[in-house]
């Protein structure tokens, strides 16, 4: 028995009383080990300050970091069956619902806000990758739809920001259904002649990747973004062969032609006006011009004069 853990330390507790400490006042980042305060956290975007890596970000801080001044709308979702196969594994799908909800606060993966970017009006749906890791399902389906509707309705451009494992398995094969139903949303959105842009997070994986987070008129990714349908590791034990370094990564993507850009989380807001203002025929506004200096490395390379035709020899 140890008589000052047991004995001192209660008395103690008693006399001075303890303090309600909150939890989670601090994170570690996986890209350096390094810990972060969370006020600082917040502040930074969820960015290491030492090292640069994007961390997972809720979809509430997305739209407070995108719209102006930080003021949009929630869009209502439509109701749908939360257990349409009463599936069960270790835990009750309902129940694993159930403590996504109270966990993040979201009713499911998706949400969608409406406000202004840039002065310009547009729709938002962002992934919630904490609720069951983003994974789509009837009601991400239902949301996107409604999303694509609000667009359409209200003229708007329609930006996604995906950050999701893929379909939702304990719907079975109505989350692969919303696959099917997500693109023909997205072609709807093309067809009014509405601007449709996907900012892909980490992780953009599975049928989503497969679905609306890869058509996008322009596409935008994170650094350091893992971007594929099948995991590095499953592609390995198919093919037997070694995968290069920093496959299905937002870099190699974006080397290969697959992302239009890759862009630091602290420059994507000024990013997507520009875009937005370029593909309105606008004026791009003073705080979205592109500073003068050196362009990084992720930044779009130069589009170079056709070289001179070479002048025959002389004979």
């Amino acid at each position: 028995m140890n008589w000052l853990t047991n004995f001192v330390r209660p008395k103690l507790r008693q006399l001075v009383g303890q303090k309600d400490v909150p939890e989670n006042l601090w994170d570690k980042c996986p890209g350096c080990g390094q810990m972060i305060f969370h006020r600082d956290h917040e502040k930074d975007l969820h960015v290491c300050q030492q090292c640069g890596h994007h961390m997972r970000m809720p979809a509430r801080l997305r739209f407070d970091m995108l719209f102006d001044e930080g003021r949009y709308e929630v869009s209502d979702l439509p109701e749908t069956v939360s257990d349409p196969l009463k599936f069960r594994d270790s835990k009750k799908y309902s129940d694993r619902l159930k403590d996504a909800r109270g966990r993040t606060g979201a009713s499911d993966a998706l949400s969608v806000a409406v406000g202004k970017l840039g002065g310009m009006d547009s729709v938002v749906a962002a992934f919630e990758f904490g609720f069951m890791g983003g994974s789509m399902g009837i009601a991400v389906g239902e949301g996107l739809l409604s999303a694509t509707h609000l667009a359409v309705a209200r003229q708007t451009p329609f930006i996604v920001v995906p950050s999701s494992g893929g379909a939702r398995m304990q719907e079975g094969a109505l989350s692969l259904m919303q696959m099917a139903r997500t693109t023909i949303a997205v072609e709807e959105v093309r067809a009014a002649g509405l601007p449709y842009i996907v900012v892909l997070t980490d992780p953009t994986t599975g049928g989503v990747s497969a679905s609306f987070a890869m058509l996008g008129d322009i596409t935008i990714a994170e650094p350091g973004a893992v971007i594929g349908f099948a995991g590095a590791r499953v592609i390995e034990q198919t093919i037997r062969e070694k995968l290069p370094e920093g496959f299905q990564r937002a870099e190699y993507l974006f080397d290969h032609g697959m992302v239009d850009m890759v862009v630091h989380r602290h420059d994507l807001r000024q990013t997507l006006i520009r875009v937005l203002a370029l593909l309105d025929n606008r004026t791009v506004p003073p705080e979205a011009a592109p500073s003068a200096g050196t362009p990084s490395a992720t930044d779009p390379p130069a589009v170079l004069p056709p070289p001179a035709a070479e002048e025959p020899p002389p004979e």
